[in-house]
């Protein structure tokens, strides 16, 4: 016997990338982690938590964190919401505007949560296909007049820019609300924050999970406007953020210094192994992320990630249209990346 709605019932979940145990041994380039420690201000805050705040729920809106993101973005707390991961206002949007009739609307191949979430909700889900060099199907994406159009700047899994320009066209021309997702904003040369005080239905979307080495953490937020705000706010759970998570989070995103630092250190990196991946014979698309999207020379893309995983480097595989022959690839540390490289070296 089936419990469950027939939509859920039938739908495919979203598999996250492999998380091996701690501990165990591996190079570990398929989920994006940032390869470096988190800011040591962040952690002497985790050291020196105060055991009263687990007794207690937490602060609903994480203020503390609001704050602190308010006074580094130059925006007020109250353009600011905080979820339990970026995923978490993903989730939220779809929950308060999608239903049967109500279109979500994206270009892909991009993030594959945005179809699961709108799968979920049974609304009607349309992706509109990137052309082979990424460039944002604006003209499309304006035609299709979603309820909401999700893009992901810069995308994932190509790692490409996306025009602030292109942007700006959506956010004029659509009816819906146009959500931002620039989960990888750290590495990258421009953002859309911008948009959001010139347009009412745009949301961007950030986390700390990536510039900040904070995945763990679980700590994203949205910056839009505060009526925008209000409505998602209605729909969030009570509690979805944790005093720990929050408190941390404020001490992160405060420490700017070390952030860049690290982001500085990654940008150099990738473009050294994009480097090394051509002189391989890899196809290799631009990216101002922290992976790079890849094909390799005879498009084996499955072999060498089997190969790969054998030898106890895990990266990314996507056995779907357009990506099945093709690999996404964290920017590790130098040292994991020559490990890397050398190893491809022997493979192939």
């Amino acid at each position: 016997m089936n419990y469950f709605r027939k939509s859920i019932h039938e739908m495919s979940g979203y598999v996250p990338g492999e998380q091996p145990a701690l501990g165990t041994q591996v190079i570990k380039l398929n989920s994006n982690e940032n390869p470096y420690p988190p800011s040591p201000k962040a952690l002497k805050v985790l050291q020196e938590i105060d055991p009263e705040i687990l007794r207690r729920y937490p602060d609903p809106t994480a203020t503390n964190f609001r704050i602190a993101a308010s006074e580094v973005l130059g925006v007020p707390r109250d353009w600011i919401i905080a979820g339990n991961g970026s995923d978490d206002l993903l989730n939220l949007i779809v929950r308060a505007v999608g239903e049967p009739g109500k279109q979500v609307v994206c270009p892909a191949p991009t993030y594959v949560l945005y179809r699961t979430l709108a799968e979920i909700q049974e609304a009607d889900f349309l992706e509109i296909s990137y052309p082979e060099d990424y460039q944002l199907p604006v003209d499309l994406l304006i035609a299709a007049q979603g309820a909401v159009t999700f893009v992901a700047a810069p995308n994932s899994p190509s790692g490409t820019a996306i025009s602030v320009a292109d942007l700006e066209r959506l956010a004029k021309e659509l009816s819906g609300i146009l959500v931002i997702d620039e989960a990888y904003i750290d590495f990258a040369e421009e953002n859309a924050l911008e948009l959001t005080k010139k347009y009412s239905n745009v949301i961007v979307l950030r986390t700390l999970s990536k510039g900040y080495s904070l995945a763990g953490l679980r700590l994203g937020f949205g910056i839009a406007n505060p009526a925008l705000i209000a409505e998602l706010n209605k729909v969030k759970d009570s509690y979805n953020i944790d005093a720990i998570a929050y408190l941390v989070a404020a001490a992160a995103i405060a420490d700017r210094e070390h952030k860049t630092a690290n982001a500085e250190k990654i940008k150099a990196s990738r473009e050294k192994l994009a480097v090394s991946f051509k002189e391989l014979g890899f196809a290799v698309w631009p990216s101002q992320t922290n992976f790079l999207l890849v094909r390799p020379p005879n498009g084996d893309a499955e072999r060498l990630y089997q190969t790969l995983k054998q030898q106890g480097i895990l990266i990314r595989y996507f056995n779907q249209p357009r990506l099945e022959d093709k690999l996404r690839i964290t920017v590790g540390t130098e040292e994991q990346n020559q490990i890397l490289v050398k190893t491809l070296k022997e493979i192939l």
